[in-house]
């Protein structure tokens, strides 16, 4: 099942996007390292009963970035709106993640669930033990270089800490490191932008999402992922905890589509 890629026109700026199937509406946002393109094995399984949009946060893959200021949760309800989309079923991985929750803090009622894949949170504070890892697995790296910041970061999120590089297949390290290279530039690009967070941040506000979460995280991702994971079952209301998944580290829904999907099509509305 192929999905038909378009634009969208919103806040200012083109969005690429694709989508495909129908029923209830499902938004799948990306990871900070990667683009709509790591949930394409997800989005066919689901789009036998759902209405699934891949979107390309601003500034990421299709997607446009003018100079003018901006927030991605207010990117994410004006997609909604131009889509004629109600209420729809957010699912992120990493940074996507972290969109959703700020999303559906800021616009509750266009948000019927939030399921989560090793999912990051505004306002966390990395761990000492993260930068330990950071400086054990990659050390230091010339920020200019795309290339070989790709390479770190692929092998420090992608690879993961309990695992070596030789242990996945050649061509997904390779696929992986020429989307996080065009995410990276993505990211160099807004760091020139006034990005407007969520205020306050979610990380202190996760009791106030009242609507059904799911979450998990690769079983192989950093501790702080998973300890993030654990924080959001404990404090959202109606949160539902999943086992990690095996042998996955931080991009789940590229490494693990299967499981992915059908915990999702056990859980969406």
């Amino acid at each position: 099942m192929h999905g038909v890629t378009t634009n969208i026109a919103v806040n200012g700026t083109t969005l690429g996007y694709d989508e495909a199937g129908s029923g209830s509406p499902v938004l799948l946002l990306h990871a900070g390292i990667s683009d709509r393109r790591m949930w394409h094995g997800v989005r066919d399984v689901l789009a036998d009963r759902h209405r699934v949009i891949c979107l390309d946060l601003r500034g990421y893959g299709d997607s446009a970035l003018p100079p003018e200021s901006f927030a991605h949760h207010d990117d994410v309800r004006a997609v909604l709106d131009a889509l004629g989309i109600a209420r729809a079923a957010l699912v992120g991985c990493s940074f996507g993640g972290a969109v959703a929750i700020d999303t559906a803090l800021a616009y509750p009622q266009r948000v019927s669930a939030l399921a989560l894949f090793g999912t990051a949170v505004s306002g966390h504070e990395w761990s000492e033990q993260t930068e330990e890892l950071w400086d054990t697995l990659v050390g230091e790296v010339d920020e200019a270089d795309l290339a070989a910041s790709a390479a770190g970061e692929v092998r420090f999120w992608v690879v993961g800490p309990y695992r070596r590089p030789e242990d996945l297949d050649p061509a997904f390290i390779a696929a992986a490191e020429e989307s996080d290279r065009r995410a990276l530039a993505a990211e160099q690009a807004l760091s020139a932008v006034d990005v407007v967070e969520l205020d306050p941040p979610a990380i202190d506000r996760l009791g106030e999402l009242r609507m059904p979460v799911l979450v998990t995280a690769g079983a192989v991702d950093i501790p702080d992922i998973i300890r993030l994971a654990d924080r959001i079952a404990a404090e959202a209301p109606d949160a539902r905890r999943l086992p990690d998944v095996p042998d996955a580290a931080h991009l789940v829904p590229l490494e693990r589509p299967a499981p992915v999907a059908d915990a999702l099509r056990a859980f969406l509305p």
